[in-house]
């Protein structure tokens, strides 16, 4: 297969946590130039058996109708929800006497997206043939689906992902803090600089005169948070930093209160909460604002304070290491685990998916039932390839897995669900601008930490900033490259919030990192010599968690039960209500479930026959003081009102 020469403009985008981004592109505005359909697109055969059961085939000779599904999104929404068809429904049978399993065949499930080849299996290059990969994507410690599907796809994590990585804060002013690795350090590495304080810990945690090569040791949250970064804030005063503990209070209320209580946080916004409970104008200015404009892509005074408290529950009150990330060591998150995902499901033994790529769904269309509901019943795409208008009639059921940019194309052009209120609301949220870029140097760039911040640039122009080393990432991989000889350097450079800087050229934003940003954090990149660039601008296409956004965000339900059974919503931003999971906010993980959550929720809905639900595993549990206060916190807050929320 050819891999795909594309203008940046042509990958649509969706962001997934922290210091990282997605790409469900159901909805790129730029014209696709190429799709893609597979069935038994596949090139491996030592693929290890997958651990869920085949549901056994029905008893009787006489064949049910095969269910058809469409699956609108190719992101990790939309892949969890297409592994979920496949292996969760029943077997048809479309001859009257079987004689072995081949005569069976799965329910007919296609996902669509308007990506050439949503499978992996093509690489995006740049126009000088470099592999270029709209933003750079980490994995959290607290990830077990995802890790389970590596297991399940027998691949090595340790050959797919990095060792979890620090990262580090760079401003005007230098290196401002960075974030350590709390699963993988030691007493010394933590402690061995702190002057008298850092002896006393060690001594106590550490057991002696070996104490520093003594694994740190997982303590309560967030005192394990608290001790562990005390050398790794390089400017902020421990007094800004103590202003915080207010913010916790305010989260554990907001997390151990109902959808009302929750409500009324999201009603606010981060700025006033921040204010409210007094956090020093330091703290915010120099930690807590390019955190958020790197993790949620907004300033605090334009985010939701419900939003902004469920990552700073990842940050401090989860597991002490719950924040520790790692990357992809190798190629991309397509190529690395969607590309064999997609091949196992496409096969006729394990579900036979369609995928058509390179297609761009304009309307789906209702109708009433006899039971007095309607129904999604028909779907019409544009193919980019054959430049026609194309039909699925006869639908059972539909996963919308797309972002805010792909629900308002959708629902503007389908004047049916337009009736629906979830459905406009969920298409009258606004999106954020991304910038995603690429540098190759002449020479190999040493940093602290191949995970960076840009905090405070006023070339950043209001704009979230980060940089990654992907030659330390990827060590030596000559595939960074392409077919050019490896020189230096492979820096990965992402702008989010980027509405001031959309109007640049490519070369003028090339100028301000080459030239401004990277030199001001690592002085060494002043001697390093450009060889190539790419950049990629996508205008509006991450949801933005505003104030007052919660409601307006889908329900997984869509439209519910009563009223339309057969389209379920899935993604990182929809709101999944009983079936909430324990990551929390952008993340690729809590995408990956929503889309196991929707195809379990849309069979429950549409199979008479028997299905398999997919298993959803939970993270790790709450740890026991952080279950307490919050249990405190819901007796006090009967008698206490909320003065501080709206």
């Amino acid at each position: 297969m050819k891999p795909l020469h594309l203008p940046a403009a042509a990958i649509a985008i969706g962001l997934t946590s922290c210091n990282a981004f997605t790409i469900p592109s159901h909805t790129s505005s730029v014209s696709q130039p190429s799709s893609f359909t597979t069935r038994l697109q596949t090139t491996t055969s030592d693929e290890a058996e997958p651990t869920t059961t085949t549901p056994p085939p029905p008893s009787s000779n006489t064949p049910p109708p095969a269910k058809k599904y469409v699956i609108i999104g190719g992101g990790w929404a939309g892949w969890g929800a297409a592994k979920a068809l496949c292996e969760g429904l029943p077997y048809t049978i479309p001859t009257s006497e079987p004689t072995d399993v081949g005569n069976y065949q799965y329910a007919d499930i296609t996902l669509i997206d308007a990506l050439p080849d949503p499978t992996g299996a093509t690489p995006y290059l740049s126009a000088t043939g470099k592999p270029v990969e709209a933003g750079t994507r980490g994995f959290w410690k607290d990830y077990p689906n995802i890790n389970k599907l590596c297991a399940q796809l027998g691949i090595d994590e340790d050959e797919v992902f990095t060792p979890f990585t620090n990262s580090s804060f760079y401003s005007p002013d230098g290196l401002e803090a960075t974030a350590p690795v709390f699963s993988e350090a030691t007493v010394g590495s933590i402690l061995g600089d702190v002057p008298f304080v850092g002896n006393v810990l060690k001594n106590a945690l550490g057991g002696g005169g070996s104490g520093d090569k003594e694994d740190f040791p997982m303590l309560p949250s967030p005192l394990g948070q608290v001790i562990a970064t005390i050398p790794y804030f390089e400017r902020l005063p421990i007094a800004d930093r103590a202003s915080m503990v207010g913010l916790l209070l305010a989260t554990i209320d907001c997390l151990a209160g109902d959808e009302t209580v929750q409500a009324s946080y999201d009603r606010m916004t981060a700025h006033e909460l921040f204010l409210k409970f007094r956090l020093s104008e330091r703290l915010v200015e120099d930690f807590l604002k390019p955190t958020l404009l790197v993790g949620l892509f907004k300033p605090p005074e334009e985010l939701s304070a419900l939003v902004v408290m469920e990552l700073l529950y990842y940050y401090a009150l989860a597991h002490q290491d719950s924040f520790d990330v790692r990357w992809i060591k190798k190629g991309t998150v397509s190529d690395s685990l969607i590309q064999p995902l997609a091949e196992r499901l496409v096969k006729e033994e394990y579900g036979q998916l369609n995928v058509l790529g390179g297609c761009r769904v304009k309307e789906v269309s209702l109708e009433k039932k006899e039971d007095g509901k309607m129904h999604a019943s028909k779907l019409t795409y544009f193919d980019t390839k054959s430049k026609q208008m194309e039909t699925i009639e006869d639908i059972d059921g539909i996963i919308m897995a797309v972002g805010n940019q792909g629900m308002n194309s959708i629902v503007t052009s389908s004047p049916d669900l337009a009736k629906f209120p979830v459905f406009s609301k969920a298409a009258s949220l606004k999106g954020i601008d991304v910038i995603s870029c690429r540098l190759w140097f002449d020479r190999k760039v040493s940093t602290r930490s191949p995970a960076n911040v840009f905090s405070r640039f006023d070339s950043l122009r209001g704009a979230g900033g980060t940089f990654f080393m992907l030659d330390q990432f990827q060590e030596d991989d000559p595939a960074l490259w392409g077919d050019d000889e490896p020189q230096g350097s492979v820096v990965a450079c992402d702008f989010y919030n980027a509405g001031g800087l959309m109007s640049l050229s490519d070369e003028d934003l090339v100028k301000i990192l080459t030239d401004e940003l990277l030199p001001s954090a690592v002085t060494k990149f002043a001697d390093a010599k450009l060889v190539d660039s790419w950049v990629g601008k996508y205008p509006g296409v991450v949801s933005w968690f505003s104030p007052g956004s919660f409601d307006k965000r889908p329900p997984l339900e869509g439209a519910g039960k009563d009223a339309l059974p057969n389209i379920k919503c899935a993604g990182d931003w929809v709101r999944m209500g009983e079936r909430e999971h324990g990551a929390k906010g952008l993340c690729q993980e809590r995408a990956y479930v929503s889309g196991f959550e929707a195809a379990n929720s849309l069979m429950k809905s549409t199979c008479e026959e028997k299905f398999e639900a997919h298993e959803v595993l939970p993270v790790r549990e709450d740890e026991a003081q952080f279950k307490m206060g919050m249990e405190l916190n819901r007796k006090v807050m009967q008698y206490v009102p909320r003065f501080w929320t709206r």
